[in-house]
């Protein structure tokens, strides 16, 4: 697929910041109702649930059901079909490819009969353009009343129409990966926080709870826009205990190896962080039966280079399960869309990953949560803005990888969240020269809780590529920060379930 900036790079960072802002403060509203009705304090154990689980506001209708009419089947591929169009005419008008828009008939027919390739698009347009794309695709369907799996199936058939009908270039199998599969990963994460926006608005006026669920899944607002609540109005989260935070703050980096790249390097940014975890363990009646009832987004924006990272990861087949009286968990099958980018390179994976969500009661004050996985992923990697004559600008191919995420809190006090990840990006289905990549990256933070829902985190985030290509001199580029952020909490608490 080819340059499309009618797919923004992400250029709306700072308006999903804001809703990403409002959904926070839902959730600090939806606990302070909670506590009015005669739920902990904010000097309660950090034990207690982290549900946030106001019940949603009049008028907003009954969780949402499947469509039983033939007849909405059509809604989402019509609309997969015209806002195709949209972003095909766009681009051309405004685009620096106009040709690659110029479909016609011919070229239709020619895409139809050509093998698949990989193309050499801009990393970004590839690896976060397309997923966001894609995740258009899913939430038209999604909020159409689909469930998962069909809505997955609607992605993957709008993807491989744009390939075959959006633009004039070869079909991309990479595209289709970054669109019809990770589209779906990233667009489901964006769908359940949208819906949560909606079902847990904490008192919020209508208005403002419809326009934040809309910037973060616009496919969700324009269909409640048209049909309001022809298809019930809100996705039941059937009461998952989840845990938000927002962060502001500053960075330094307190180490770098840029290795080739043509990039100025930035070594001060401000940033803006969001994650969520979702469908947190232990919580009594709930049970795994909907693909993501456990996931976890995270989206860091940077004043350096735009999105620092996307990442999510959610639990599509699983069972939770219980050992002892002080440790519960789920464990599956999870699909995660990573986009990592701290300046010095670039990696980007679409990943099917065994792995298992847990959380141990350590004491009565001290609580482990965590989550790990290994899996296999197709995967993009390489430096920013190398130049040609001496660095690849990026390459693929498939990639074992893994990742381990922890957390360990104090009451309500504190918490240190420490996650790795590695990615091997091997020579296999690369489609170019023998080599390889091993990705490393650690994020740990520590946040003190100083009042209520606001908070302190110290953050260090270390990044490092290694690379080897045959006749090219091997690579290895470095990037390490420190900094410092204002963190709003979405509870008094640190995300913990108390069941014993």
């Amino acid at each position: 697929m080819t340059r499309s900036p009618a797919i923004p790079r992400f250029a709306d960072a700072p308006a999903l910041c804001i809703a990403f802002a409002v959904a926070a403060g839902a959730n600090n509203a939806a606990a302070a109702e909670t506590v009015d009705a005669g739920a902990p304090s904010a000097a309660a154990p950090a034990s207690a649930a982290a549900s946030g689980a106001a019940a949603p506001s009049a008028g907003l209708g009954a969780p949402r059901k499947v469509p039983t009419e033939a007849i909405d089947y059509a809604i989402p591929a019509l609309e997969i079909l015209g806002f195709d169009f949209l972003v095909n005419r766009l681009n051309y008008h405004f685009g620096s490819e106009k040709d690659d828009y110029a479909v016609t008939a011919e070229s239709i027919k020619r895409n139809l009969r050509s093998s698949w390739s990989s193309d050499r698009d801009p990393f970004n347009i590839n690896q976060l353009g397309h997923p966001y794309q894609g995740s258009m695709y899913h939430g038209f369907a999604r909020s159409a009343g689909f469930n998962y799996w069909e809505s997955a199936g609607y992605t993957f058939a709008g993807s491989a129409l744009w390939e075959i009908a959006g633009e004039t270039t070869h079909p991309s199998i990479n595209d289709q990966v970054a669109s019809g599969i990770g589209g779906t990963f990233l667009g489901e994460a964006l769908f359940r926080m949208s819906s949560l926006i909606l079902e847990h608005g904490g008192g919020m006026p209508r208005a403002w709870r419809e326009l934040a669920a809309a910037v973060v899944s616009p496919a969700t607002g324009f269909n409640r826009l048209v049909f309001s609540d022809r298809y019930g109005a809100v996705f039941s989260s059937k009461d998952a205990a989840y845990y938000s935070r927002l962060g502001i703050g500053y960075t330094h980096s307190v180490r770098e190896e840029v290795g080739v790249t043509t990039t100025k390097f930035q070594p001060n940014e401000a940033q803006v962080d969001f994650t969520i975890d979702y469908g947190l363990p232990g919580l009594k009646n709930y049970e795994y039966t909907r693909p993501f009832d456990y996931f976890n987004f995270q989206a860091t924006a940077s004043s350096a280079n735009g999105f620092e990272n996307v990442l999510t990861r959610g639990l599509l087949v699983g069972k939770s399960y219980e050992a002892g009286p002080d440790y519960r968990g789920v464990w599956g099958i999870y699909g995660s869309y990573d986009y990592i980018a701290p300046q010095t390179f670039r990696v980007s994976t679409t990943a099917l990953s065994l792995g298992t969500t847990g959380h141990l009661w350590l004491t009565n004050d001290l609580s482990l949560e965590g989550t790990g996985t290994l899996g296999v992923g197709y995967t993009a990697v390489g430096t920013a803005n190398g130049t040609a004559s001496t660095d690849r600008d990026y390459n693929y191919g498939v990639t074992p990888q893994a990742l381990l995420a922890l957390r360990l809190t104090h009451t309500d006090r504190a918490a240190l969240d420490i996650t790795g990840r590695e990615y091997f990006v091997s020579k296999l289905a690369s489609g170019t020269s023998g080599g390889h990549d091993n990705i490393l990256r650690l994020d740990a933070a520590l946040t003190w809780r100083l009042y209520k829902q606001h908070a302190v985190s110290i953050r260090y985030l270390g990044n490092r590529r290694d690379s080897s290509f045959a006749g090219a001199t091997n690579g290895h580029q470095v990037r390490n920060t420190l900094g410092i952020f204002y963190t709003l909490l979405g509870q008094d608490r640190f995300g913990g379930v108390d069941w014993r």
